[in-house]
């Protein structure tokens, strides 16, 4: 085996990783990074743009929220969603250089 010696902080690191990385790899949460990188919306505003009902939008940001790569802020009534992560914008032009995905408008 060479003498390398396992390092299990960063098998631990790489645990995680792989972890919110699995909750990204869904084509609505890209789509509601994608739309986040661009502003800040609203469930119902990324629950129509995903053509999904809003509680589904919501259980999908919170996934991500409770994985660090999103925020909230409450105005009034309504809560806007935005990205907390900066990496996120690198990950996603990966995606879409990569698979040709065109970014949301």
């Amino acid at each position: 085996m060479g003498g390398t010696k396992l390092n299990l902080t960063t098998l631990e690191s790489l645990s995680e990783a792989a972890e919110c990385l699995r909750i990204l790899a869904h084509p609505h949460r890209l789509r509601i990074v994608q739309m986040l990188l661009q502003g800040d919306y609203t469930v119902g505003e990324l629950a129509a743009a995903c053509e999904i009902p809003s509680p589904m939008a919501s259980e999908h940001l919170r996934l991500m929220q409770r994985c660090g790569f999103l925020t909230s802020q409450k105005e009034g009534r309504k809560v806007y969603y935005q990205v907390a992560e900066p990496h996120l914008q690198d990950i996603l032009h990966c995606i879409e250089s990569r698979f040709g995905v065109e970014a949301a408008t």
